[in-house]
Parts: C-alpha cells; structure tokens; sequence
C-alpha cells in the first residue's frame, strides 16, 4: 500500500510539475505576445508620428516657400539680418494682415516716409515676428515698382498706440515698421530706418 501511494504521490508531483511548466510557459509566451504588440503598438505611432511630422515639415516648407517667394511681387520687404521677405499690400486692415504686410494708406509708398504694419504672433502670417531682433544699422530692404531702396535702422521705440506721430511724412525717405507689443496691448513696437547714402 505504501508503494503504490509513493508512487502515486511521484505520479501527482510529476504531472502538477509539467501542469506547472507548462502554465509558467504560457505566461511567459503571453507576455512575449503582449511585449510583441505592445512594441507593434508603439512603432506604428512613432511611424505615424514620423510620417505626419515629415508632412508638416513638407508643408510648412511649401508655405515658407511661398511667402518667401516674393519676387514676384512687385511691392515687398526684405529684411537679411532677420531672413524676412513679405509682400505688401494696401491698407492695415486684418484681412490684409493675414496674408501680408500691410501698407498704411495715409503713408507714402515711395517718396517720404512708409508705413507698414504686420502681426508679430498668433495669426497665420506673422511676419514681423522678429523685428524686436533689429538693431541700429541694419539694412531694410523695400521694393516697389521694380525700383528698390534700402533703409538704414536709425530709431527703434516703443509708443501708445494712440501715437500715430512716427507716421507722419517727412522730408527724408524713411521706412517705419509697426507692430503689437506682446502682452501690451495699449503699446505697439516701431522700428524706423532712414534711406542709406550710397
């Protein structure tokens, strides 16, 4: 009786041992399965995380080569220090702004001084976002009519926005950029350049 109890106690402990390994294993393999999705998982978002980057990327070029693509146009800015081309347009009006900068109608367009003003940020156009980067002796690039100036930053201010003074005409040929100050809005940044002597 004690042998065939012995044995079948090593028979037991024999199949609760495979029953065991077997178990153990098919944990394992289902969490090499899960580990196997899961990394599935996340390679198909980082692919699509590559793939939408790669089109915005894409996209944002063609919309930089296409604001940049201003020569032709016969009215823009260029700015080098600042790598900013825009083409202009008449009034300041937002729906003017949204595309280009905008030319203040009251201003001269040649001769005496110009007016222009753009957005700086949070528009779909923000072409004087970097204008607060202009020093004194930079170079200011404007075209109209084929016939090109080139200004010289002599006066960078900060003015209410009721100061439309720095609009004025003038007897020198002078450019004077205007835009919102952030976080400001009863102040606006004015940059004015006056013609460089060849």
């Amino acid at each position: 009786m004690n042998l065939y109890t012995k044995n079948a106690v090593n028979l037991i402990s024999i199949i609760v041992t495979i029953s065991i390994f077997f178990i153990l294993n098919q944990i394992d393999f289902q969490k090499v399965n899960l580990k196997v999705i899961n990394f599935k998982k996340e390679l198909e978002i980082t692919n699509n995380f590559q793939t939408e980057t790669s089109q915005n990327i894409v996209s944002n070029k063609e919309e930089n080569i296409t604001q940049n693509e201003t020569y032709e146009y016969d009215w823009y800015i260029e700015i080098p220090t600042i790598e900013l081309i825009a083409p202009i347009e008449e009034t300041v009006e937002k729906e003017v702004m949204n595309r280009s900068v905008g030319h203040f109608s009251n201003t001269s367009k040649w001769d005496g001084n110009i007016g222009l003003g753009a957005h700086n940020r949070g528009y779909q156009v923000n072409y004087f976002a970097n204008i607060k980067k202009l020093k004194r002796g930079d170079i200011i690039n404007y075209i109209y009519n084929s016939k090109k100036r080139q200004y010289e930053v002599t006066n960078i201010v900060i003015i209410k926005d009721t100061d439309w003074s720095y609009l004025e005409n003038t007897e020198e040929n002078k450019i004077t950029l205007i835009t919102c100050v952030e976080n400001e809005p009863k102040y606006r940044r004015c940059i004015q350049g006056t013609e460089k002597s060849n």
